[in-house]
């Protein structure tokens, strides 16, 4: 990603944040951008294109779970990574 895609990018997630309610701050530090960017390339290569939106979707659903459980929130959303980029990988 260039410069200019990092920032439209950063935009947009700040813009987001704003709309759903989210302290933009909180979400960068427990949400791991370029781990769920990766997590999307991979399974769009591995899966198929349309599983990308839906497992990033399905990892922060799951994060949020276990946030509501106790865990650590930026522990939560690295272990639902992990198990996605497995399971992907596993083909």
């Amino acid at each position: 990603m260039n410069a200019e895609e990092s920032q439209r990018l950063n935009d947009w997630v700040r813009q987001l944040c704003e709309q759903l309610g989210i302290d933009e701050n909180e979400f960068r530090g427990e949400a791991d951008i370029d781990g769920i960017l990766s997590l999307a390339g991979v399974v769009a290569h591995a899966v198929l294109r349309p599983a990308a939106p839906l497992t990033t979707y399905l990892v922060g659903y799951a994060a949020g779970r276990a946030v509501e459980a106790g865990k650590d929130p930026a522990a939560a959303v690295q272990e639902a990574i992990s198990r996605a980029v497995a399971l992907a990988d596993a083909g």
